[in-house]
């Protein structure tokens, strides 16, 4: 007799809310699960999501929205900014590279070229200096070029301090995850990262590289990430500030 094995999932619950908060009312999608122990706040291009404990009760809840109504407020309003007004690709444009700023200076060419890093600018060649599309596609082409370039280099860095070897590092376009690694050990780290600061970068690195060990967040796992990167923990909540870069 064949015997198949059930597979037992924690249960959970999704649903669309709308709480008034300072006056204004404020959507949010909440998804309680029996796995969270802690109630946490999270906005990215979908805007404003509340994950809590199954059980939690509805005041804990208002409670805890009202502690961080500056916060959520704040955020929210600069999340409809970046929805509503979408980026303009052209001279003079801010974009980040490393978690610095970079102007983007955009000069005519007859001939196609790659953009040059000079200093706090970044030159970018284009054959019609008032297509942003094309200019666009060639900060992106320029941006994943630096990003597979460091990528590289920095896993070459780590993996032999937590003793494996990845068989290929490449390139992710993920909209929800920085970084992924498979059983056949090939790292994959979302192209935007390369916006960030190095030490987030890093972070990333040892993070997939320690799942080549540890297929899991285990305690050991944990244990595994922090003798590369001590402060992983900072590096891991500073992180979650540059979600919504990502969407960007």
């Amino acid at each position: 007799m064949t015997r198949f094995k059930l597979h037992m999932f924690p249960p959970s619950k999704i649903e669309q809310r709308t709480l008034n908060l300072e006056g204004n009312p404020v959507t949010f999608t909440l998804k309680r699960s029996s796995r969270r122990r802690s109630i946490g706040l999270h906005i990215d291009h979908r805007g404003l999501t509340i994950s809590m404990p199954l059980h939690a009760p509805e005041e804990l809840l208002k409670n805890v929205l009202q502690e961080k109504s500056s916060w959520v407020t704040s955020r929210l309003k600069n999340w409809q900014i970046r929805k509503s007004t979408p980026p303009s690709w052209q001279d003079g444009k801010t974009i980040s590279f490393l978690g610095e700023p970079l102007i983007l200076c955009v000069v005519t060419s007859l001939f196609a070229a790659l953009p040059l890093h000079q200093s706090a600018q970044l030159i970018v060649y284009a054959t019609d200096a008032t297509n942003e599309a094309l200019i666009k596609h060639n900060v992106m082409q320029w941006y994943q070029n630096e990003a597979i370039r460091l990528f590289r280099s920095r896993v070459a860095h780590y993996a032999p301090l937590l003793n494996t070897s990845p068989q290929m590092v490449k390139l992710s376009a993920a909209r929800t995850r920085w970084g992924s690694c498979s059983v056949r050990g090939i790292i994959r780290l979302n192209w935007q990262l390369i916006k960030m600061p190095q030490l987030l970068i890093d972070y990333v690195v040892v993070h997939e590289l320690a799942h080549l060990i540890e297929m899991n967040h285990s305690a050991a796992f944990w244990q595994l990430v922090e003798t590369a990167c001590p402060d992983y923990a900072k590096r891991r909540m500073e992180l979650r500030q540059w979600q919504i870069e990502l969407h960007q």
